[in-house]
């Protein structure tokens, strides 16, 4: 095909692309994918239930470091001024961390956006892209019952960020939080 049909084509496909929608670049990853060799989600979900043991080693994978992702999750913010997000926690599910007990490190995510992202809601559904980190790191964040430490076994530096559709069956209105400013339905 000739490069200027191509071009035309390009452009054609461009304007009749769901508004809203974006193109993302990288590997797409489920959480899953996140966890370290040799376990799966429902064994990482019991040992989240558990309390946490001091002083023990945190097992992540770094089949993915460096490279380039994208991942949907839960955003839950750690910088934020008004409702410009400058970093926040991804997690898989709504509500961990604040009113549930947090996931272990290789499941949550430090993400940097490249540019303030503008958030409508705690728990946004979002899908990020970027070059993966790994990496223990601690973060504190103001929640609904005080201060949390969460500690993040994976970050994404200057990455992208994209609103996702909620999940079949979920209403920010099903929420007891709704009476909360930043809350689903609040």
């Amino acid at each position: 095909m000739k490069p200027h049909i191509r071009a035309v084509l390009a452009a054609l496909a461009a304007s009749l692309a769901i508004p809203g929608a974006q193109a993302t670049e990288g590997m797409r990853i489920g959480w899953q994918d996140l966890l370290p060799p040799g376990s799966s989600a429902s064994a990482t979900q019991k040992i989240a239930s558990r309390p946490k043991p001091q002083n023990t080693d945190v097992a992540l994978t770094t089949a993915l470091d460096g490279e380039i992702v994208e991942i949907s999750g839960y955003l839950l913010p750690a910088d934020r001024e008004g409702d410009l997000v400058y970093a926040f926690m991804l997690v898989p599910r709504r509500g961990a961390c604040s009113h549930m007990r947090q996931p272990p490190p290789a499941q949550v995510v430090r993400v940097v956006p490249e540019k303030p992202y503008r958030l409508s809601m705690n728990y946004e559904p979002v899908t990020v892209s970027g070059r993966l980190g790994v990496g223990l790191e601690k973060t504190q964040l103001f929640i609904l019952d005080g201060v949390a430490v969460i500690e993040s076994g994976y970050r994404l530096s200057a990455a992208r960020v994209f609103r996702t559709a909620m999940e079949s069956g979920t209403s920010p209105s099903r929420t007891p939080w709704g009476f909360l400013k930043g809350a689903p339905g609040g």
